[in-house]
């Protein structure tokens, strides 16, 4: 079992900035894709970005250029850095953990508002 805590969600102007933080409940990295999901209210939930064991990371095209994944092993933590952020990205963001096929695990999710 693997539990996963968002943190750093909140409210923020248009063309801010905001990091969020995932902390799991022991070393998965190096069996499991990480990812972030997002899920605004009336929207389907769509992958934002993922990075996989071996370090390789990807991007939904409406995030490319502005959020980075990344993770820190020895906190056994993953980041989302998110800047330019615009009011189309307000959503509740979910870490996850799984497969690259698909994800197993999920956090209870971070609400991100980004409004002036």
């Amino acid at each position: 079992q693997v539990q996963l805590v968002e943190s750093g969600g909140g409210l923020v102007q248009p063309g801010g900035s905001l990091r969020l933080s995932c902390a799991a409940s022991r070393n998965i990295f190096s069996s499991y894709t990480m990812g972030w999901y997002r899920q605004a209210p009336g929207k389907q939930r769509e992958l934002v970005a993922r990075i996989f064991t071996g370090g390789s990371t990807n991007y939904a095209d409406s995030v490319k250029g502005r959020f980075t994944i990344s993770r820190d092993n020895a906190k056994n933590t993953v980041y989302l850095q998110m800047n330019s952020l615009k009011p189309e990205d307000t959503a509740v963001y979910y870490c996850t953990a799984g497969t690259f096929l698909s994800a197993s695990y999920w956090g209870q999710g971070t609400q991100v508002t980004v409004s002036s």
